[in-house]
């Protein structure tokens, strides 16, 4: 009788198990059956508004579209349509992001981030370049707003991101494309001034020779296409700058707030035609930029049956209806951030009363605008911004006056749809006049045509400067102060058809003399990978096809690091590891080296590590006066500081260490030390691999907001080989966001790579579709291939 009694209580516990079991299953599937309604339409027929006729789009294996019509405000709002059916979120995001408007989205938790972008007040310039857009832009634009938001109509539920936080996505405006590309100025440029503003420190902390050779470039990294060397760098004399003078505890390393800058960059390149095996010029492009789910571009093909045919492949952007970077069968064309220098902290001379600047031409009052933003959850939150006539206020210096920034991202005449021009450009010459009205943050822009021409020059708007190219901040009461009018196309930079055939660019420094004065000089890159590209290319002696060209963007040799790998092994002689098994067993770690940045690699690691221990140190006891005037200032290390650091470590100059060491060999056994012991993730150097380090962070913005299922919306977390100062690219958290090589007229023995996939829904079959092949370098056609899906978009 006790065991019947215990029984029913057991039984009753099991059937209210199963019960709930039931349900939990019954809401899943209800979730995820809601969910899927939020999938794009693939096939069919669906209604879009505004058409002049039907436009058929095909979709392939990957969801990749071919869009086809008969004109390009057609096939913008179909490609708008789309967008929005796989991509809103994203859009949202960038436009709010660009906006300061994030926090009507997300709630308090991003209001600092719009108080920052909001004083550049971009929503006000969009409208402002909207207006005074010419109309066949404006039609344009306004198509594809019309197409987004019936994109996301013809949903039949709202995407799972606004399920998540509870709201429903606000309809596109047709500035919102416009705010887009000030998204890209945002993550290419600086948007608080803090290069110029950190120089201003370092001239008012250290003497002018200890300025001029902290910011000296990599001289011996230099790749430039017109052959320009930069000057060595020059170490101060013992009687300008003694760092032994200095009290130990002021140079104590690394400084908290320390930065390292340069951790981004692009690669591009054009190969004549006569170096090419077709015939036709032939272009690679592997853009470089932040790694988030979903991916940055959006792939399509875009063929117009018309008065004008038109036939494009290549990446957009979600959010503007034009082809970024691609080819036309005809010219082929890609870009890289710049690193000019296209803005200036100008420091506003008080006047007479608060509101008061003095400028060369007299004095001049700030006006003020009073920005209203919306928090979700909370109330709204008003931000006056004040306004010179250089541009708004971002911060004030130590002596209390107010740094304004003047910076071409805040010109409404910077940001246009003119990049449309590119899709119908027959040559590298006729692209040179749509590169210099184009309205982008100014690019470096490769190009590669059918008849076998190559070139280079720069995208976007450049104004001209006054003064020399590294200034930095300068006086309201200075004439040179602020940006000047757009520099004109006979003047800007550029380089056809090179004698060698090649052209080529990595963020370096890509010309000097009169053009370097042109562009300034933003924080060029050290010119590690320009010069490893360069070498590659020379080194292709037959005739390149595009799978030679992808070799050199997967290249991950360690060229740059070899030297940092025989300086480690020479300062740990057995003098250096007698009674120090760390130090020995680092030794014998070097002796696994493998010269690539290879994911078991754990050689590559420990050099990589100790040249930044080396890095951070010397160029935080160089700035130690100035880290000690402006403690809470987050001072960077320049991209270009190899140059100094390898002066310093191989002359050795006694009076640029502090009295902590006893010689620059102690300082490098010190960072060597800090190698050798083993990081807290690894049991021993031997298995602390360059993969355990280099392992991609590539996630969703929200998953993070869902602790046990949050993983499923991420990418694969994959060892990957390659780093910063090679050609393949490739960091946790950024990479190539893109690999194209392509030959105009040979679209179809193109190839591409792109991580992640079309669709930014975790349900779709699309959204990692591809991203395997990014991951391990297998490259995928450039063009779409078999259609798989067919939809007819009808008026």
């Amino acid at each position: 009788m006790t065991g019947g009694r215990s029984v029913q209580p057991l039984k009753r516990g099991l059937i209210w198990l199963a019960a709930a079991l039931a349900l939990l299953v019954a809401v899943g599937v209800a979730v995820i059956l809601l969910l899927r309604e939020s999938l794009a339409v693939l096939d069919g027929r669906a209604q879009l508004p505004g058409l002049t006729s039907a436009v058929e789009i095909e979709r392939d294996a990957n969801g990749v579209p071919t869009v086809i019509g008969t004109s390009r405000t057609d096939l913008a709002r179909a490609l708008g349509f789309l967008h929005a059916q796989e991509r809103y979120f994203q859009m949202d995001l960038l436009r709010r992001a660009a906006a300061g408007e994030l926090s009507a989205l997300l709630g308090p938790a991003t209001l600092d981030a719009d108080r920052r972008l909001r004083v550049h007040r971009f929503r006000a310039v969009a409208q402002a370049a909207l207006a005074g857009a010419p109309p066949e832009a404006r039609a344009l634009l306004d198509a594809y707003a019309q197409g987004v938001n019936a994109g996301v109509n013809a949903l039949g539920s709202r995407p799972p991101e606004y399920w998540l936080l509870g709201t429903l996505p606000e309809p596109w405006r047709t500035e919102d494309s416009l705010l887009v590309v000030h998204a890209m100025f945002l993550q290419l440029q600086e948007p608080d001034g803090h290069s110029q503003i950190q120089r201003g420190l370092l001239r008012a902390a250290l003497p002018e020779p200890a300025v001029r050779f902290i910011y000296a470039q990599a001289a011996d990294w230099d790749s430039t296409l017109d052959a320009s060397k930069s000057a060595a760098p020059e170490p101060p004399g013992a009687a300008d700058y003694d760092l032994r003078s200095l009290e130990p505890a002021s140079i104590e390393v690394p400084a908290p707030s320390l930065r390292h800058g340069g951790e981004s960059g692009s690669n591009g390149w054009a190969i004549a035609g006569r170096h090419s095996a077709s015939g036709a010029a032939l272009l690679a492009s592997d853009m470089h930029l932040d790694l988030r789910v979903p991916s940055t571009w959006y792939r399509a093909r875009l063929i117009e049956h018309g008065e004008a045919d038109l036939n494009v492949t290549g990446v957009t952007l979600p959010g503007a209806p034009t082809i970024v970077a691609g080819s036309n069968g005809r010219l082929a064309w890609g870009f890289t951030n710049s690193y000019g220098d296209f803005e200036d902290v100008v420091v506003l001379v008080p006047g007479t009363h608060p509101d008061e600047y003095l400028t060369a031409h007299g004095p001049e009052t700030l006006r003020s605008a009073t920005e209203v933003i919306r928090v979700r959850g909370a109330p709204s939150v008003n931000l006056t911004v004040l306004e010179s006539s250089f541009g708004p206020v971002i911060d004030h210096d130590a002596q209390g006056r107010a740094l304004a920034l003047a910076w071409t991202a805040q010109d409404p005449a910077a940001i246009n749809l003119n990049l449309i021009g590119l899709e119908r450009a027959a040559s590298v010459t006729a692209a040179l006049p749509v590169a210099a009205t184009a309205g982008i943050p100014a690019q470096n822009l490769m190009l590669a045509d059918r008849d076998g021409h190559v070139g280079w020059t720069i995208a976007g708007l450049i104004p001209v400067r006054h003064g020399a190219p590294d200034r930095g901040p300068m006086l309201s009461t200075d004439p040179a102060a602020g940006l000047g009018p757009p520099v004109a196309e006979n003047q800007r930079p550029r380089v056809i058809d090179p004698p060698d055939g090649w052209v080529w660019t990595a963020n370096n420094r890509v010309i000097g003399g009169d053009g370097l004065a042109i562009l300034g000089d933003g924080g060029y890159d050290r010119g590690t990978r320009a010069t490893q590209i360069h070498a590659d290319l020379v080194a292709n002696a037959a005739p390149m096809r595009p799978r030679d060209s992808l070799a050199i963007q997967l290249d991950d040799r360690a060229r740059f690091l070899e030297r940092w790998r025989a300086l480690l092994s020479g300062i740990l002689d057995d003098a250096a590891i007698a009674n120090h098994p760390q130090r020995r067993a680092l030794r014998d770690l070097l002796g696994t080296w493998t010269q690539h940045a290879a994911t078991d690699d754990a050689a590559y690691r420990a050099v990589r590590a100790f040249r930044t221990e080396v890095e951070t140190r010397a160029f935080s006891m160089l700035i130690a006066p100035a880290r000690s005037q402006a403690p809470a200032f987050r001072f960077s290390v320049p991209p270009s500081f190899e140059g100094p650091l390898w002066t310093l470590v191989t002359e050795r100059p006694p009076h640029l260490l502090v009295r902590r060491f006893r010689d620059w060999r102690e300082f490098l056994l010190v960072a060597a030390d800090a190698v050798a012991t083993v990081p807290q993730q690894c049991t021993t150097l031997a298995r602390c691999t360059w993969g355990r380090v280099n392992t991609l962070n590539m996630v969703h913005p929200l998953s993070a907001a869902l602790p046990v299922i949050g993983f499923a919306l991420d990418m694969p977390h994959e060892e990957l080989p390659g780093d910063n100062d090679m050609p393949r690219v490739q960091g946790p958290l950024l990479g190539a966001s893109e690999r194209m090589d392509v030959a105009p007229g040979q679209e179809a023995d193109g190839l591409f790579e792109m991580p992640g996939g079309q669709s930014g829904h975790f349900l779709s079959p699309y959204y990692r579709a591809g991203h395997a092949a990014w991951a391990h370098g297998r490259p995928e056609p450039f063009l779409p291939g078999p259609p798989q899906h067919h939809l007819t978009l009808v008026p």
